[in-house]
């Protein structure tokens, strides 16, 4: 069963992530203004009003700044755990009580299947997503300064994968943010780095030739070229081959990506 995805948008400024099967499709977050989401939808020949619901890993509002007006705009129900919910609700603004969906576990939406999981940052209770449908798997894992090893194991053989990789470490200790923002940054609720994403990519990678895209590029303290140039040199240290093994590209927080397919 083929499965569409795009990132819509990937970074501080707000983040949006479009998945589609052949019956439904979904945002996980919904970071920038309604408006501009479906600007960017439309840039890549895609239609909200065709959405089926709303997923949200956290409450920080460049995850949450649309939900709200998609919500009511197009009657879409808010999938969200009890936490993240508590510290969203006064931004989100009214929802309807039906489309307030609370879950504590997996759950499905038409045929696809999503498992949250427990990431690490300084939100309520900020989650992951593993996306299922048929025998495809969709790991999401940003906005995290630590992969727990449950995580690598759901994460394991995603045949697509976003993976943070928010930071060179370099650029971020000799900028300019503040001592206490380098610090938050590189702490275990803070974001992982290119080098923490160029660890973790031999551990989570199969035989299933997956496509992986670097996500959550900080605007500041890093680039695409060095996230990228990071990431294949380490993974060809550790025998892997781009294009081979896998396909490798990144997110940004400018525009959306095109919209891939697998399956």
């Amino acid at each position: 069963m083929q499965i569409e995805i795009s990132v819509l948008a990937s970074g501080s400024s707000g983040n949006a992530i479009y998945i589609k099967n052949n019956k439904h499709s979904i945002l996980i977050d919904a970071g920038l203004s309604g408006k501009e989401l479906e600007k960017r939808m439309a840039a890549v020949d895609l239609n909200p009003a065709d959405l089926s619901a709303l997923l949200v890993t956290h409450e920080h509002s460049d995850h949450i700044k649309g939900v709200g007006v998609l919500s009511r705009r197009y009657d879409l129900p808010v999938y969200a755990n009890d936490k993240t919910w508590t510290g969203s609700e006064k931004r989100l603004g009214k929802i309807k009580e039906k489309n307030q969906q609370i879950f504590s576990g997996p759950f499905m939406i038409g045929e696809l299947g999503f498992i949250p999981y427990a990431t690490s940052h300084d939100a309520n209770a900020p989650v992951g997503y593993i996306c299922r449908c048929g025998n495809q798997k969709i790991g999401i894992a940003t906005d995290t300064g630590f992969i727990s090893e449950e995580a690598k194991k759901l994460l394991k053989g995603s045949d697509f994968l976003i993976l943070e990789s928010n930071h060179d470490l370099e650029m971020l200790m000799t900028g300019s943010y503040p001592w206490h923002l380098k610090k938050r940054i590189r702490s275990e609720q803070g974001h992982l780095s290119n080098d923490d994403a160029a660890a973790l990519l031999p551990k989570l990678i199969k035989d299933n030739q997956p496509k992986v895209l670097l996500a959550h590029l900080s605007e500041e303290n890093n680039n695409p070229q060095i996230a990228y140039i990071t990431v294949k040199n380490d993974l060809e240290e550790a025998g892997f081959k781009i294009g081979e093994d896998l396909k490798l590209g990144w997110a940004t927080q400018a525009k959306p990506t095109k919209v891939y397919k697998i399956g």
